[in-house]
């Protein structure tokens, strides 16, 4: 009987030592997600799928840099589709996901870390278009494509432009080339790169209609403390020049 209480016993402190590191842990191995959003994040596969070291592109590299300077350890995973990254960095204690556009409807939803790099929003047409755009407004009576769940497909909604949407930003590319759509909303530089990728080259920019910061957004239960922690080191890395060296290894 006494063996029997004592086995008991010991389970439960068991279990209480794994509850307080259970607590404990989404301060210290933060679970960071990212989607194929080239050339800031990349699987080098090629796939939909990857895990840490398969992983690279310009935010992968810097955010990399930015935990090993702040000595804060992590998991990486670029999964698909981004509305699945976005919901699970929003619900899950001890998440972030990246990059994501600070947005104003988004900023009390995050925990925010950056800017980790430019993400200005265009109108890409054929180069052989006769498109000409002097406002956002010009282009509603064009056929726009965009990404699914983008911040750029989310914001023409809202404003009635209805952009059609993908589930592969590069799939506008060559929908663009063969007149499936008039307009290719997407992000400065990661719209350019992706056409290259695809065989696409000769797009001219028609519209240029907002400029973005891409941040590391993490769920609103990581700690401030942890937060300051990586603002600090990429604040570090941008004063010594390791952000702007990496930028000129993709770009």
């Amino acid at each position: 009987m006494l063996k029997r209480f004592l086995l008991v016993l010991a389970s439960a402190s068991l279990l209480l030592i794994n509850g307080v590191h259970a607590k404990d842990s989404p301060d210290t191995d933060l679970v960071l997600l990212t989607e194929n959003f080239p050339p800031y994040n990349m699987a080098k596969n090629g796939k939909n799928f990857a895990q840490d070291e398969n992983i690279n592109g310009i935010a992968v590299d810097i955010v990399r840099e930015m935990f090993k300077r702040a000595d804060i350890t992590y998991s990486l995973t670029l999964r698909f589709p981004w509305e699945r990254v976005y919901k699970l960095a929003l619900e899950n204690p001890g998440y972030g996901a990246f990059v994501m556009a600070r947005l104003p409807d988004r900023e009390r939803l995050f925990k925010w870390v950056g800017p980790i790099g430019p993400d200005d929003w265009i109108m890409l047409a054929k180069a052989d278009s006769k498109i000409t755009l002097g406002t956002l407004d010009d282009a509603r009576k064009y056929k726009i494509g965009a990404y699914k769940g983008d911040a750029i497909a989310t914001t023409l909604a809202k404003q009635g432009l209805n952009p059609v949407v993908v589930l592969r930003d590069q799939d506008n590319a060559k929908k663009l080339v063969s007149g499936q759509i008039d307009l290719w909303a997407t992000g400065d530089p990661a719209g350019r790169y992706l056409a290259r990728q695809e065989g696409v080259s000769g797009l001219k920019t028609v519209l240029r209609f907002n400029s973005a910061e891409l941040y590391l957004a993490l769920n609103k239960e990581v700690s401030d403390e942890v937060v300051a922690k990586l603002q600090a080191a990429l604040d570090q890395l941008r004063k010594e020049g390791v952000v702007d060296d990496i930028m000129a290894r993709y770009l």
